[in-house]
């Protein structure tokens, strides 16, 4: 397995509409373990491909960043299907290091997919899952949490990260 670059913020291939994984093969399969491989030493509990600057529809989810196998998600062309209640909570992001913001999201939702047999996966999430759902499903659609933020939240970010910027 190898460790995979986690592009960040600025990133064009943040910015676009993954494509539809349309043959899961040993390249998928590869590239699902390497995800998993740089999630848990990031250590973090989603990652979609885009984050790896791989514009493809798959995402890997471990609440419990490795230390329970059980909690593995790896889901080809997850989609949300059903969506209810609401919850807000703060939200980071391997792609925006070192930004913490309040968001919202569903509090329950039902997303279909496929696990790396082919085979159609339907799971229902709550909580925490469903917001790591949405939050990695947002990133196939090119979006970041950040974009979920007020106007005016997300001008007062792009100043502070500009100014981050310069110090480096």
């Amino acid at each position: 397995m190898a460790l995979l670059e986690i592009i960040t913020i600025g990133h064009p291939t943040l910015a676009r509409r993954a494509l539809p994984v349309e043959n899961i093969n040993q390249e998928i399969v590869e590239l699902a373990r390497n995800m998993v491989e740089t999630m848990h030493q990031a250590p973090g509990i989603g990652l979609a491909a885009p984050q790896v600057n791989v514009g493809l529809r798959l995402i890997t989810i471990d609440l419990s960043v490795g230390e329970n196998r059980d909690d593995l998600i790896i889901m080809v062309n997850p989609e949300i299907i059903e969506a209810e209640g609401e919850q807000v909570s703060e939200e980071g992001c391997l792609s925006v290091p070192g930004i913490y913001e309040k968001v919202a999201r569903p509090l329950r939702i039902l997303v279909r997919g496929h696990n790396l047999d082919g085979r159609e996966v339907r799971l229902e999430a709550s909580d925490l899952l469903a917001r790591v759902f949405c939050h990695e499903i947002d990133h196939l659609d090119g979006k970041l949490f950040v974009d979920r933020l007020s106007p005016l939240k997300r001008r007062l970010l792009r100043s502070r990260l500009k100014k981050e910027q310069g110090k480096t």
